[in-house]
């Protein structure tokens, strides 16, 4: 199980990202204006910002988990349930959605920082 709380800690690890309350229930993270994840603090489950062919990889592993996010769902977004999620995966998740959304300058800074890690 993961917490809204550690997903946000999980996000906001990540470069350049801020936090922000959005449509008045939804915290967004974003790197520069770009959303990468959200949730309802109050839900059971965040959005992660996905490719449409890991979506439905996600989706095929392990249903209970993961579903086609409302709205932005045809984009390749998720639905993660955070009552089910692995920690790492969820994280794993996340850093994907985040590289696929930052500038490429920050894509990498940030693997080099890895790499020297």
């Amino acid at each position: 199980m993961v917490t809204f709380d550690q997903f946000l800690t999980m996000g906001l690890a990540l470069p350049h990202t801020t936090e922000r309350l959005t449509w008045e229930t939804q915290v967004t993270l974003r790197v520069g204006e770009k959303i990468f994840a959200m949730g309802d603090p109050d839900g059971g489950s965040v959005c992660v910002k996905a490719s449409k062919e890991d979506q439905v990889e996600l989706l095929a592993a392990d249903p209970a988990t993961y579903a086609v996010a409302p709205y932005v769902g045809r984009h390749g977004w998720v639905l993660v349930s955070l009552a089910t999620v692995d920690r790492d995966e969820l994280r794993d998740l996340m850093t994907e959605a985040w590289r696929s959304t930052a500038p490429k300058r920050l894509v990498k800074e940030f693997e080099a920082r890895r790499g020297a890690m």
